[in-house]
């Protein structure tokens, strides 16, 4: 078991990728607090995954239940060693057609949860004196501009930015931070994608999910447990000497 004996939080880990995470983490050997805005849903999550998973009600956009949230979970686990930031809001709009409110509503969830969670998990690292590892949860969709994703792409350019100087700034403490930018990973979410580019771009329903998964060099839409092992491998020590970089698991659609 490569984690055995540390301690995780995951935000948004209600349901979709982050529930996968702290599947695996669990799986190997981590207690994980599984933070989320829904309360209900985050309860049910825990309690399928065992006495080795707990729950953890937090609004990543507001700082005393950010606050909250980390003593809580600290408190119950004994220590905080591992961080996944994977709370995050996707959004998409012709530029003429953004909204003030959309935006505000990205970069609060996207940058500012992952920032000032990022902090609340670095302050408790520093103090503890034992070093600690910090993921964040970017998107290729980060490493350039699409037309009707503007704001989406912005705050995962700024999820990486922020990896790369906390990760500058941190490492001296022994906190390592880095970040993995996922593809096109197939899910729920991908229902209203998929909506969304019909109305724009003239698609049938279930087009544009073909499309972009036939365009990907390895043949498909990526899943969630494509992104376990990576998640896994920044947890570990053979991660050590790995710091302010940005992985790219995505099949092949962006070669860095």
């Amino acid at each position: 078991m490569r984690l055995h004996g540390k301690t995780a939080l995951i935000t948004g880990a209600a349901r979709g990728i982050g529930l996968e995470f702290a599947r695996a983490y669990i799986a190997e050997g981590a207690t994980v607090a599984l933070a989320d805005i829904n309360a209900e849903a985050v309860a049910r999550a825990a309690e399928s995954l065992g006495p080795q998973a707990l729950a953890v009600q937090m609004d990543v956009t507001r700082q005393d239940s950010i606050e909250a949230g980390f003593a809580s979970a600290i408190a119950r686990m004994g220590k905080l060693d591992i961080l996944i930031n994977n709370a995050a809001l996707f959004s998409a709009a012709p530029i003429v057609e953004i909204t003030r409110a959309d935006y505000e509503r990205l970069f609060s969830v996207n940058v500012a949860g992952t920032l000032f969670c990022l902090q609340a998990a670095a302050r408790h690292m520093i103090a503890r004196g034992q070093g600690g590892r910090i993921i964040n949860m970017a998107s290729q969709a980060g490493r350039r501009g699409e037309g009707l994703v503007a704001v989406y792409c912005a705050t995962k350019a700024a999820v990486i930015s922020l990896t790369q100087s906390a990760g500058l700034d941190l490492i001296k403490h022994r906190i390592n931070v880095n970040a993995i930018a996922p593809g096109v990973v197939d899910g729920e979410h991908w229902d209203g994608v998929d909506a969304f580019f019909a109305r724009h771009e003239n698609k049938v329903p279930g087009q544009k999910k073909r499309e972009v998964g036939a365009a990907v060099p390895y043949g498909r839409m990526g899943t969630a447990q494509d992104l376990i092992g990576m998640a896994i491998f920044l947890a570990t020590p053979e991660s050590d000497y790995i710091v302010a970089q940005c992985f790219g698991v995505d099949g092949g659609n962006w070669m860095a």
